[in-house]
């Protein structure tokens, strides 16, 4: 029974990056040994088994044949006689395929060292072009080690082309695809992973709405260089579309409320937001109530800075609407509410009171 460090861990130390998560592979085990030892299981498909006392995931060496359609349509087989090797080789890329002993000896069948000192993202075997979610990972490492110099072998992008041109992107469910473009958002350079998809047809298969949108991707790429949380990301890149289209994406990807929420209303009114100089105040009101900026002032203040990163993709360097929108609603959010109740209004009365004492506050926000 042998215990190694595998993919990620063994990259990222070779690359001088921290390293967060590792990933444990024993071969020459059984079941009934991880068992013995104290390891509880947890692998509903193949045997996955937590360490006792740290938790950490142990994975059983492993080989596996495809069997179906799909990112799911695998059939696997883990057992004793399954060599580091043969478990190493099922891997995606060559930089995630190395393992790591307890003496820190670096093992490495299919070269990940190599493609490491020359920055490329490479496939192990054919077996690549069996999981079409590996054209997404492929992708997703390309934005997040782009600032290394990283770049997608040809060879492996050609393999990509085959992938996204047979149809089996189409089985990937709408969950395992968004979590892919969720976590590719997030990296320091998440225009690269649509720069991938587009080269290999895969955007036109999984996103064709933002097939040669480069403005979409200007605008992700401030919200990145930002630090931008994920849902103005996501409202960043799907800002200049039209309203079905949003509306198509969100449901097709399943994406997160907050997400398609703010992605919406961005759709609906940015242009509203850069001509906030000039609305009157009746449109101004509307365009706060409709981000309900009294409960959810978060949510506005998240469309303000969608706008920014889209005028800053445009080439400007600044966004003077923001300071008059952020006034417009704080003077709307400083109406007090107390008098119109003292006075005895209530229900729909109350309501169209405090509207019209609300637009007082913009109109005399807008004088001042």
């Amino acid at each position: 029974m042998h215990i190694y460090k595998v993919g990620g861990a063994v990259r990222d130390r070779l690359l001088g990056r921290p390293v967060s998560d590792i990933d444990w592979l024993v071969v020459g085990a059984t079941v009934e040994d991880m068992l013995a030892k104290g390891y509880r299981p947890v692998g509903a498909d193949f045997p996955v088994f937590l360490h006792p006392k740290t938790g950490e995931e142990y994975a059983l060496a492993r080989t596996e044949r495809k069997s179906g359609r799909g990112y799911g349509g695998f059939t696997f087989h883990a057992s004793p006689d399954v060599t580091l090797e043969e478990d190493l080789i099922r891997r995606d890329l060559t930089i995630n395929a190395m393992a790591e002993d307890e003496t820190g000896t670096v093992y490495d069948p299919y070269h990940g060292k190599d493609d490491l000192d020359q920055r490329l993202l490479r496939h192990v075997s054919p077996a690549f072009a069996e999981d079409p979610l590996r054209v997404l990972r492929v992708a997703r490492f390309a934005a997040r080690y782009a600032p290394l110099g990283f770049r997608v072998a040809d060879e492996t992008l050609e393999l990509m082309r085959q992938i996204s041109a047979s149809g089996e992107l189409q089985a990937l469910t709408a969950e395992r695809s968004w979590k892919e473009i969720e976590r590719a958002l997030m990296e320091a350079r998440p225009q690269v992973f649509f720069h991938v998809l587009g080269a290999c047809g895969a955007l036109h298969e999984l996103l064709p709405e933002l097939v040669d949108d480069a403005q979409a991707l200007a605008a992700l790429d401030q919200a990145a260089a930002h630090e931008q949380p994920l849902h103005v990301r996501w409202a960043c890149l799907l800002h200049g579309l039209a309203l079905a289209s949003i509306k198509a994406v969100n449901q097709r990807l399943k994406a997160p409320r907050e997400c398609q929420e703010l992605a919406l209303l961005t759709g609906e009114c940015l242009a509203q937001g850069n001509q906030a100089l000039e609305l009157p105040p009746t449109a101004l009101l509307e365009l706060l109530q409709k981000f309900d900026v009294y409960r959810r002032p978060q949510r506005f203040e998240d469309f303000i800075t969608v706008c920014e990163m889209v005028v800053q993709a445009d080439g400007e360097s600044s966004y003077p609407q923001a300071k008059y929108l952020r006034g417009a609603a704080a003077a709307t959010r400083a109406v007090d509410v107390r008098p119109l109740v003292q006075a005895g209004l209530t229900g729909q009365a109350l309501g169209e009171a405090l509207k019209g004492e609300r637009l007082k506050a913009v109109e005399a926000y807008k004088r001042s």
